[in-house]
Parts: C-alpha cells; sequence; structure tokens
C-alpha cells in the first residue's frame, strides 16, 4: 500500500496577521497543572542542576512550602498556552521582553494566561507577514499574577496561507 499524502492536506489553523487589532484579549485555553515529572523532566534534561528546583529538603530550608517551579518551565508553558491563539498560523519567533517572574509557582499549581495585542505593523523585509506584539499575563490558581510578558511574532497574513 502506497501512501498518499494529498489525502491529508494541511490543515490551516491559527489567526492570520489581519485577524489582531491593539487591544484585542485573548483568555488561552484551559490551563495547565504543573506536575513534579514536569519540573523534574525540563530542569534535568536541560542539566538546570539548582537544587531549589529538585530538592524539597533545600527548597524547605530556604523557606518554600515545597519546591518551586522552574521559572524557565514556566514562561514554557504560558507561551505555550498562548500559541493556538497567537502565532498557530505561522511565522517565526521575534522575542520576548520584559519577562517578569512575580512570585514562585509550586507543583500542583494550576495556571492559566491570557494576553492582549500590544502593536501590529506589516513586516518591511518580509510581504506575507506582520508583526504583532502581545503581553501575556499568567495566574495560578488564586488569581494571584505569577509572571508577566511581552512577545512578538511575525504571524503569516491571509493572502500567504
Amino acid at each position: 500500500m502506497n501512501f498518499d499524502a494529498s489525502a491529508f492536506p494541511p490543515a490551516v489553523k491559527g489567526n492570520s496577521f489581519e485577524r489582531f487589532e491593539t487591544g484585542q484579549r485573548f483568555v488561552h485555553h484551559w490551563g495547565r497543572t504543573i506536575t513534579e515529572a514536569d519540573n523534574v523532566m525540563f530542569s534535568t534534561g536541560l542539566c538546570f542542576w539548582n537544587p531549589m528546583h529538585l530538592n524539597a529538603e533545600y527548597a524547605r530550608a530556604h523557606g518554600h512550602p515545597g519546591v518551586p517551579v522552574n521559572p524557565m518551565l514556566l514562561a514554557c508553558i504560558v507561551v505555550g498556552l498562548s500559541v493556538e491563539d497567537l502565532s498557530e498560523a505561522g511565522g517565526m519567533f521575534v522575542g520576548i521582553d520584559d519577562c517578569c517572574f512575580h512570585r514562585p509557582v509550586y507543583l500542583g499549581d494550576t495556571i492559566t494566561a491570557s494576553s492582549v495585542v500590544t502593536s501590529t505593523r506589516a513586516s518591511a523585509s518580509r510581504p506575507d507577514y506582520g508583526i504583532v506584539g502581545w503581553d501575556t499575563e499568567a495566574v495560578n490558581q488564586r488569581g494571584e499574577t505569577v509572571l508577566t510578558l511581552s512577545r512578538a511574532n511575525l504571524v503569516i497574513r491571509e493572502h500567504a496561507r
């Protein structure tokens, strides 16, 4: 049996550049409960051996009630929560600015996120793309802000999809 790739056309997903307006707010889907496995796999896989994120006794000795989540894992999860709404349509990641970790996140905390469009402009060097900026806020299950960041992406324009 031969595989016929044309039988599986790519699904067009995400928002194109023209669908973003400054001030528009997105509440990102579901949220994510961070587990011990998430934290250990992320930290050890990246050789991030800080005992604060891997040793409960060490964390308690430094005033934490338990192991705080690796902050870079938190940042990755928050950006991941936003992808479906903001950048899934395609386009290169431009970067993150003003990333602020407001309070520790602990194993078992559930994180949700929302973003506001802060800017849109056509790309001068890539006519099939625009550049969109967002401010993203992540909160824990108690509604406390745990992280804020600004990020930007190239976002494909409608005519190029």
